[in-house]
């Protein structure tokens, strides 16, 4: 991908390369196998979380449609899937999205880019660590912002080790959640009331009580579905540390993916057919559906599995953010005293400790004192904006780049599809939530175009972490 940058901008990676490395010593390894980023990738889409915290709210506004709402954000993920996998076998940055779209649709796409998953980077963790205290409700009462803090200090911690470190301990998280989201899937399974012909001619509760499904409804739910199976592209993120990056970040894109959606939509199928009645869809949730079905001890032993889900969402989220603002330092985007922090990597585990705890004490501060919960409304249009423009990097990047890499099949197809589907969805979406949006790249525009455009050669000056290019770096050093 270094082929697709300018000359002038070329120059400046390679020049800044050489100097990060006498100021640092090393950049990120390439240790991490398929396998071990697997684990990491399918902890941070947290299936289990998506399952019992967003799927309910889902069925509320979806009723039995939400398994054609989830299919449908399945299938769409599937084609974003090809995007990250077509841009990340080529840039395997730990930028992850700014990264690939700076070397592609240019240096202030990039960076707008950056600031939107820059929201992410800071909101999601707290959000998701915040529902850990309902879930241990059964066991033991506890204060539910202190215990989000609380998370999030462990997962800045734990993020802390060495990756493959990381990989182990959220691998075994992951195994207790999939344990927990197969209970509800063989407890529904064994319930069964209606036929499957209900997920196909699907139902709501309306204000004339159950009412047929349509693709309106689908339509309005959509960002939702694709947002429940968002964190595939965690393997952009760590694409720095994968071995043979451009052959590996691709399966680990669609095996991630493959499998969350699995753990999210068996579950979710056995249980719209399980139900007694369609309209507690919109007002159950699956802890009381298991205790219906399976009795107080399973429904508790569900809910541990539950908060372990979260705490394994809020290490891999913590780890992958902070490779995010590490890459930040690194190319330069911020003033040098900040950019020799944040690109600093521990001496014994080489985890960007700075950068970890920039993302990891701050979000357990927003989970401590801040309403942040209010903020969640703007991640999924958010998400689904990022998503679109990697579909316009990916429909660019084969006119000019011959760089080896994962090519995606009929393409452009699928990311012709993701603009066409999510921009649709987008059109839809709150008012609110597209003008929080527009303020938020406003501001981005006005940094760009104040600080990082007014010296190009030398701030935000985003490099091919390529193994070519740190093996060049090490003989001139």
């Amino acid at each position: 991908m270094t082929e697709t940058m300018t000359t002038r901008a070329a120059g400046a990676a390679q020049a800044a390369a050489p100097v990060e490395a006498a100021e640092h010593g090393r950049g990120l390894a390439r240790v991490l196998g398929p396998g071990g980023a697997v684990l990491l990738v399918l902890s941070c889409i947290t299936p289990a979380s998506s399952l019992f915290i967003i799927v309910p709210e889902m069925m509320a506004s979806q009723g039995s449609g939400v398994v054609l709402t989830i299919a449908a954000g399945i299938l769409i993920s599937v084609a974003v899937g090809a995007c990250y996998a077509e841009l990340g076998t080529r840039m395997a940055s730990a930028g992850g999205e700014y990264a690939m779209v700076t070397h592609t649709l240019g240096r202030c796409a990039g960076w707008l880019t950056f600031a939107l998953s820059g929201v992410l980077l800071w909101v999601i963790p707290p959000v998701i660590a915040l529902g850990t205290a309902d879930y241990l409700a059964d066991l033991v009462s506890l204060d539910r912002a202190v215990t989000g803090a609380v998370v999030m200090l462990v997962a800045t911690g734990i993020a802390l080790l060495d990756i493959r470190a990381n990989a182990l301990v959220t691998g075994i998280f992951l195994l207790l959640e999939i344990v927990a989201a197969a209970v509800v899937a063989v407890l529904g399974a064994a319930h069964i009331q209606r036929g499957p012909g209900e997920l196909f001619n699907a139902h709501v509760l309306g204000d004339g009580g159950i009412e047929p499904f349509t693709a309106a409804l689908l339509v309005s739910g959509l960002t939702v579905g694709v947002f429940v199976v968002s964190g595939f592209g965690t393997a952009a993120y760590l694409a720095e540390e994968v071995v043979e990056p451009r052959r590996n970040v691709a399966r680990v894109v669609f095996w991630s993916l493959g499998l969350g959606g699995l753990v999210i939509l068996v579950p979710t199928i056995t249980t719209v057919l399980a139900v007694d009645d369609l309209g507690a869809l919109a007002t159950g949730d699956f802890s009381q559906f298991v205790r219906a079905w399976g009795g107080d001890a399973t429904a508790v032993a569900v809910n541990l599995g539950i908060a372990i889900a979260i705490l394994n969402a809020a290490i891999v989220m913590v780890l992958q953010n902070s490779r995010v603002v590490y890459a930040s330092g690194r190319d330069r985007a911020w003033p040098p005293a900040v950019n020799r922090a944040l690109s600093l990597l521990g001496p014994r585990y080489g985890a960007p400790w700075v950068a970890t705890l920039v993302i990891g004490i701050p979000g357990a501060v927003l989970a401590w004192g801040v309403d942040i919960e209010a903020l969640l409304g703007i991640t999924s249009v958010i998400i689904s904006a990022m998503y679109v423009v990697l579909a316009l990097a990916a429909i660019k990047v084969r006119r000019m780049s011959t760089a080896p890499g994962w090519r995606m099949p009929l393409w452009p197809l699928p990311s012709l599809l993701v603009v066409v589907a999510v921009g649709y969805a987008l059109v839809g979406a709150s008012g609110v939530d597209l003008a929080i949006t527009g303020g938020i790249l406003a501001v981005a525009l006005v940094y760009y175009l104040t600080y990082l455009a007014r010296r190009p050669d030398e701030r935000f000056v985003v490099v091919d972490p390529t193994d070519e290019l740190m093996a060049a770096t090490t003989e001139e050093n």
